[in-house]
């Protein structure tokens, strides 16, 4: 078996650790042979004696490591190198010795094991372990290899066991009695206090539901869940009363949501505490002894009619006395007053069911002792109908009858309104007013339904004769007292075809044989006056072109150019043609010999002769226009002249205060009494004056 050594590990000798010898048969002993190792570790971890065939490890092996190496042995010539065999290959295989402890594949390992648990790996070693007495142990476990003979290894490694929690407490009270206070002004929802039921058990196993199971005050609150602290919050279900009751006593429960069953024979996962709350007083404001009040009255009462009266107490036991008052925002009129001290509501102002049926007002109770506690009450006021309003037509009639109308027939129906509103409902009678009644050429006749008609009262009307027939109907109403009222119905005479329709209403002139209605009379004369503006409107434009203006005229000089080749002579030269050859030759008079150049002659102007006094407006003017025509030192044509002219010829001269008296005295106003009607009141108001001074 020369192809297999062996070898230890962990050689801890101080000399090389000897491993085998080759050796080959054709070797003689005489040096010729070379021996020669390759494979794992050759040359390295194992050397051979090239003369002998000795292998040795130069090192420390380690199974653990490596347990085999696959080596190569060959013998050669030494002189030729040659093989003298083929090459072998062998093994070295490393042989186990004690040389590793157990080691645990964690540092420490954690386990849980439910509380009262028996069996397990790592079994309880007491029975009934508590999870609420000790949650956390810690065990180390030693492992020895050899089955625990002597030379053998061991480790260890701890274990850390964790009871986990299972419900086998009940929820407890620290105390059996709690007691909370609360204002009996707080509202629904609002907490009171909190209670809280300690339980040995961690998670779903700690959570507790809390109820109240029995006490004065069941309906009154009630107790929620904190699902954080697991606490128990007293709310208040409904409103209080201190004045009612002022103490309370609650029965509440608190028990386990998740209860396992095999541990119900500890009894019963629950516990229950009374909770007692008190409630403390408030100044409360007034409290009206209805939520509304509904009144009513008739429209025709008086002034300071006293309609109803509200009431309002103080609840709080002080019984403070309360004080009413009207909210002027919703009675901005004034139409109703309280009695501060008893409630009592009147009428400040007169009523009008037609204008107002429903009055909608707030009364206002406050306490005298503390103004800040006040109350509202709504306060409905219905006004009673009163028979005050004459019925009337429910529109304006005006309608037609035929010419050859028969006698009763039915041309018109007639309703009637009324503002006021009657408990058994309207009852409307109708006639023809007393004094139309005897000649009228109609009758009305009452239909007893709120309706009438009116009917003809012969055979044949003439529109020529009469065109239009005004009737006074009178409506009276059937309540008290009684109302009634008079209305007009038009009745025009018109011209109808064989069926009864209106044609037309016109009483046209009899001269007209041809029978030509009005529209087409109309038509004649609308184009008559068309063709007399058309002539008119032509004559003037034909008379607007005869008189051409003066400066767009044919003839008109400036129109021509005239061109000459003369050098100007300088300023003598604007003396070189007359430039009143401009002008329009048509428009030239020779008896004006004014023109609007520097004359040749120099007249010395005139002194303008005064007018006479008594010279009429007009040859006032025509006298003035002749003279500025005449003067040659007159402005242009375009000029604007001004004519100062005063009138003559009244009787009461000059009305200027600049002439006037200086004293009352001196002034004489009888004269005024001749100058008419006009001035007579004038006269004796001043006349009248003197007269007073003079008493």
């Amino acid at each position: 078996m020369w192809n297999q050594f062996f070898l230890l590990e962990e050689y801890t000798g101080s000399d090389y650790q000897y491993v085998g010898k080759l050796h080959s048969d054709q070797d003689r002993g005489d040096g010729s042979l070379k021996y020669i190792l390759s494979g794992d570790g050759a040359g390295d971890l194992f050397i051979i004696n090239e003369n002998t065939g000795d292998i040795q490890a130069t090192k420390r092996l380690d199974r653990e490591e490596k347990p085999v190496y696959i080596l190569r042995a060959q013998a050669v010539n030494r002189r030729t190198g040659r093989p003298v065999e083929p090459e072998s290959e062998f093994i070295i295989k490393i042989h186990d010795i004690n040389d590793n402890e157990p080691i645990f594949t964690k540092d420490v390992y954690t386990a849980t094991v439910p509380e009262m648990a028996d069996v397990g790996i790592i079994k309880t070693a007491l029975l009934n372990m508590d999870r609420e007495n000790r949650e956390q142990y810690q065990v180390v476990i030693q492992a020895k290899d050899m089955g625990g003979q002597m030379g053998g290894l061991s480790g260890t490694t701890t274990v850390n066991i964790t009871l986990t929690d299972v419900n086998d407490n009940p929820p407890r009270f620290p105390q059996s009695t709690y007691q909370f206070k609360t204002p009996e002004s707080s509202p629904p929802g609002t907490p009171i206090g909190r209670i809280k039921a300690s339980d040995a058990d961690v998670g779903e196993n700690a959570e507790i539901e809390y109820s109240i199971t029995d006490g004065e005050g069941q309906d009154m609150f009630d107790v929620i869940t904190d699902q954080e602290t697991q606490e128990g919050i007293i709310t208040v279900k409904k409103l209080l009363d201190f004045e009612k009751k002022k103490v309370y006593t609650l029965k509440v429960e608190a028990s386990n949501p998740h209860v396992e069953p095999r541990f119900l024979y500890l009894g019963p996962f629950k516990d229950s505490a009374t909770v007692r709350i008190v409630v403390d007083d408030v100044d409360e404001p007034p409290v009206f002894s209805k939520l509304a009040y509904i009144l009513q009255i008739r429209e025709d009462a008086q002034i300071n009619t006293t309609i109803g009266s509200v009431s309002a107490q103080d609840p709080d036991a002080a019984r403070n006395p309360v004080k009413y008052s009207v909210d002027r925002h919703t009675d901005m009129d004034r139409i109703f007053n309280i009695d501060s001290g008893n409630g009592s509501i009147f009428t400040s102002k007169l009523l009008d069911r037609e204008t107002l049926l429903w009055h909608n007002i707030t009364v206002i109770a406050t306490e005298i002792n503390n103004p800040k506690q006040s109350s509202r009450v709504p306060l409905y006021i219905k006004v009673l109908d009163v028979n005050d309003n004459a019925p009337e037509f429910a529109e304006f009639y005006e309608t037609f009858v035929c010419e050859r109308a028969k006698a009763d027939q039915l041309i018109q129906t007639l309703h009637a309104v009324d503002k006021d509103d009657p408990y058994s409902g309207h009852q409307f009678s109708f006639s023809l007013a007393p004094e139309a009644a005897s000649g009228s050429n109609f009758t009305v006749q009452d239909n007893k339904d709120n309706t009438a008609g009116i009917l003809t009262r012969k055979n044949g009307y003439n529109r020529h004769e009469m065109s239009t027939y005004l009737l006074p109907v009178v409506i009276s109403d059937n309540d008290y007292p009684v109302q009634s009222s008079t209305g007009t119905v038009t009745v025009r005479v018109c011209a109808c075809d064989h069926h009864g329709n209106m044609q037309s209403c016109h009483a046209e002139a009899l001269i007209h044989p041809t029978g030509l209605s009005t529209g087409a009379l109309v038509a004649i004369l609308l184009c008559i006056v068309i063709l007399l503006v058309t002539v008119v409107l032509f004559a003037a434009l034909r008379r607007q072109r005869k008189k051409e203006p003066l400066i767009i005229s044919k003839e008109d000089i400036r129109d021509n150019i005239v061109s000459y080749n003369d050098e100007g002579g300088g300023e003598e030269d604007t003396q070189a043609f007359d430039i009143g050859t401009l002008r329009n030759p048509e428009a030239m008079e020779d008896s004006k010999s004014r023109r609007d150049i520097v004359p040749e002659a120099l007249f010395l102007p005139r002194r303008t002769p005064t007018a006479r006094d008594n010279t009429d407006v007009r040859d006032f003017i025509n006298q003035r226009l002749k003279e500025n025509d005449t003067d040659p030192t007159a402005p242009p044509y375009d000029s604007l002249a001004t004519y100062a002219y005063e009138g003559t010829g009244s009787v009461a001269d000059s009305l200027s205060s600049l002439e006037s008296v200086t004293t009352d005295g001196d002034q004489d106003y009888d004269y005024l009494s001749d100058w008419g009607p006009r001035f007579k009141k004038l006269a004796d108001m001043y006349g009248g004056m003197d007269s007073d001074k003079d008493s």
